[in-house]
């Protein structure tokens, strides 16, 4: 069930893990041995509410155009296909959320599936290599769902080529296997993998010399306010500067982000007061739409810009680690119970935690000023969510009188917010273990860089009247988008606003003038496959134990200092 080592499976007889599955399904005594990994597993399944004896997963909403993934693994499935051995095994290619983009071949007694998500279909090795980023198995009564006990899958997920992140995973089932792990095809799917990533890199650079030809013509004549966009990178003339806002930026990067999947000409609707009208054409590379260069033309008699309320920079973000993050705990703080929201320093919990608060009146009370809770118990009313923030920082006094409270009125309107660090004591850990089911981790930064774009246009200020925008060279993007943020977006916002406040020169930010620690990013170099592996494991228990480097250690069966000196070295 994990990557390069074996999987529960192989160490637990595979008859005994059926008996274990019967068991849980009818909600008797498990036998002792079971792996642990796989009893979660299954607890996820129940919780999401995925039938056992599903037969045929949820329809997936129909994916608008040809994915760029897709686009670049059709050619190399192409050529494989008829080394697959259609007649006892399936591949199929999934994007970052699992939904199917492309299948060929057949497992006997295996239906056709449009999505691999675990809310959908319960454990499977492409949730799991999606959740590792490394290469994942799951063998027969590992499996959640009746029609997949005796198929054995490997998935293997797809890096992006600019930035690492996960863009879908390729999966190839097959009947049972007897041997256990690995799977026999297991290097087939990481060589096809392989030159799938190889693709991508190719295509990426054809994208980038394709959008900077078709901004270079446009761009030709004095004056001319030009902007060509893809998504992912921005290319804007100085009299373009003059005129974008970040708003209008906003309706230009998702224009580009949207072009790939529909016809995008013409006159291009902007915010009222946006001073400009824009007319966008599509960029095409090989039949497909790339991106769009946009000719900004300003208004005879402007009207003055309305005040415009942006986002929240709360919720910014379209990653699927943060809007997974986001929509469960939306959904768990809407039945009233209490809700706990961990994660590092600077990762948005107690703005997040306003957000979901609501309009409603709210008690709030810090456990930095208030750590005996004196103060915010004697004054609660109970027709009132109380979000108590900085849960770390509670006084023995105020944890158990929490716990008492919880004890007494399970039901209380409570959203609590706690940042991993130190041990925590007995008091507090009941406290957390008590929260535990009703709990939600936001990732850190470093897990979500593809939200960064985002949260720049977020977080850059309005500028003076008169003033262009906070624009990023591309060369500084990356080095944003490198370096690992250990403040998160706090340290991001810090970032942002020092460079508005105080940069001296016109134009997009260069590299140059970002933070010493940021231009130069971290250390990197290429993972073995086993490093892979161990740094997967590391970043499982982490979550495991809330970030909590003690237990993690212990738990892992190494020093402490031996997990700081790894986590430094697989620092990306």
């Amino acid at each position: 069930m994990t990557t390069t080592d074996d999987s529960p499976a192989a160490t637990t007889a595979r008859p005994s893990l059926r008996v274990a599955r019967e068991r849980f399904l009818s909600g008797r005594p498990l036998p002792q041995g079971v792996p642990e990994e796989v009893v979660a597993a299954w607890r996820r399944a129940r919780f999401f509410g995925v039938p056992h004896d599903l037969e045929e997963s949820a329809a997936c909403p129909a994916l608008s155009g040809e994915s760029t993934l897709l686009g670049a693994a059709r050619p190399v499935l192409d050529r494989i296909v008829p080394a697959l051995g259609v007649g006892g095994s399936l591949l199929v290619l999934t994007d970052e959320r699992l939904r199917v983009l492309w299948t060929a071949g057949s497992v006997p007694g295996l239906g056709a599936c449009t999505g691999l998500s675990e809310q959908e279909v319960g454990h499977n090795s492409a949730a799991l290599a999606l959740r590792t980023r490394s290469r994942a198995e799951v063998h027969g009564p590992e499996h959640f769902l009746d029609q997949w006990q005796d198929v054995s899958a490997v998935s293997v997920p797809v890096l992006g080529p600019e930035n690492g992140q996960v863009l879908g995973t390729l999966t190839v089932a097959s009947r049972l296997c007897a041997a256990g792990p690995p799977h026999p095809q297991a290097a087939f799917a990481e060589a096809t993998v392989a030159a799938v990533e190889t693709e991508l890199r190719a295509r990426a650079g054809r994208c980038e010399r394709a959008l900077l030809d078709a901004y270079v013509r446009a761009a030709r004549g004095p004056d001319r306010a030009v902007a060509a966009l893809d998504g992912r990178n921005r290319l804007v003339s100085d009299a373009a500067q003059r005129l974008l806002t970040p708003e209008v930026l906003g309706v230009l990067e998702r224009t580009a982000a949207g072009a790939r999947h529909r016809d995008v000409m013409g006159i291009v609707r902007l915010p009222e007061g946006a001073g400009c009208t824009a007319r966008v054409t599509p960029v095409r590379l090989d039949g497909g739409t790339i991106g769009i260069v946009a000719d900004l033309e300003p208004l005879d008699d402007p009207a003055p810009a309305a005040p415009v309320s942006p986002p929240p920079v709360t919720l910014t973000g379209s990653s699927v680690p943060w809007r997974h993050a986001v929509g469960r705990a939306a959904e768990l703080v809407r039945s009233g119970e209490p809700l706990l929201l961990s994660g590092e320093r600077g990762t948005g919990k107690s703005a997040l935690a306003r957000e979901l608060c609501g309009p409603a009146p709210v008690q709030v009370t810090d456990a930095a000023r208030d750590a005996g809770l004196d103060q915010a118990l004697s004054a609660r009313r109970p027709d009132r969510l109380l979000l108590l923030r900085h849960a770390e920082r509670l006084a023995q006094p105020g944890v158990a009188a929490l716990n008492s409270l919880l004890d007494q009125h399970p039901d209380t309107r409570l959203l609590v917010t706690y940042t991993p660090g130190a041990p925590a004591g007995p008091c507090l850990q009941r406290l957390l273990d008590k929260l535990s089911a009703r709990s939600v981790t936001l990732p850190p930064l470093r897990e979500r860089t593809e939200d960064i774009r985002d949260l720049l246009l977020a977080l850059t200020p309005r500028p003076a009247p008169g003033q262009p925008p906070l624009t990023w060279t591309l060369d500084a993007l990356r080095a944003l988008e490198a370096y690992p943020w250990p403040g998160n977006v706090t340290e991001l916002a810090h970032v942002v606003r020092a460079l508005a406040e105080h940069r001296r020169v016109s134009g997009p930010v260069r590299r140059a003038e970002l933070p010493d620690a940021v231009r130069e990013g971290p250390a990197t170099r290429p993972l073995s496959p086993m490093e892979h592996a161990e740094r997967a494991a590391i970043l499982e228990a982490l979550r495991r134990h809330g970030g909590n480097k003690a237990r993690t250690a212990v738990a892992l069966g190494i020093g402490r200092a031996t997990l700081y000196r790894k986590l430094r070295e697989y620092r990306r």
